[in-house]
């Protein structure tokens, strides 16, 4: 393989706009960021050691890799073809694909002491996690206690592509719609806090990560496989509404 056209962000060129009006103190303070997923995985705005969620708005398409993920798992050439950059994140996990109009992507920072902040990482995803559920219920009109939108609590469901790809394996607070995998999560801590990296998959293209990665064709045929029933069906249309209920539920 040659050497992977790998994005870099841009220095310090942040497009940062208030998203929901703070006149009311509300507890979450929200940012809108429009820019490059390579700009979005970069440096973060400062949080100032308070509560700060950011709805990022990806104006271009990339794959996304973990922090601990080898460039070596996607096809430098398949890449090239398909116009995508390759970009790290901070946290870990699987990649994920992000585009335009495919996904609710949400960061939110919790300071250390916050009654949010959990020491256990597992658990400390679960209230996301809900207020994803609850806001993905909402907006499908189902019942509150509509069993078909599910949060994840325990020990992560691990298949031989979750460690590669995000949506194959379901891990703590992530949520699943009728079986389909719909939000994942990842997260990275630092002295002050943590920042939780949320996603909800709009759409049936999930399986297109899976035509970029290395390896044998039958490699990606399974890989395509692992990636078949995830992600919400319902798709772009419902991008703004669950946005706005999300931001709504956030505690």
């Amino acid at each position: 393989m040659g050497a992977l056209r790998r994005a870099s962000p841009r220095p310090r060129r942040r497009s940062l706009s208030p998203l929901t009006a703070s006149a009311d103190d509300r507890a979450w303070p929200v940012l809108e960021r429009r820019a490059t997923p390579a700009v979005l995985h970069g440096d973060p705005p400062d949080p100032h050691d308070r509560r700060l969620a950011c709805v990022c708005v990806p104006v271009g398409p990339a794959v996304v890799i973990g922090s601990g993920q080898s460039d070596s798992d996607f096809d430098d050439e398949r890449l090239r073809a398909a116009g995508l950059d390759l970009v790290r994140r901070r946290s870990g996990g699987g990649a994920v694909l992000v585009a335009p109009g495919c996904q609710v992507w949400l960061d939110v920072f919790v300071p250390n002491g916050d009654v949010l902040a959990e020491t256990d990482i597992g658990r400390s995803f679960y209230w996301l996690g809900q207020a994803f559920a609850d806001a993905i219920a909402k907006v499908l009109g189902l019942p509150a206690d509509q069993a078909e939108v599910e949060v994840h609590r325990g020990a992560a469901q691990k298949t031989p592509w979750s460690k590669v790809l995000c949506y194959a394996g379901l891990g703590s607070g992530e949520v699943t719609v009728g079986g389909r995998k719909v939000v994942g999560m990842s997260q990275r801590r630092s002295r002050s806090g943590a920042w939780i990296h949320s996603m909800a998959l709009l759409g049936e293209r999930g399986g297109d990560l899976a035509n970029l990665l290395s390896g044998t064709a039958q490699d990606r045929a399974e890989a395509h496989g692992a990636l078949r029933d995830v992600g919400l069906v319902h798709g772009e249309p419902f991008l703004d509404s669950l946005t706005e209920e999300l931001l709504t539920r956030l505690p």
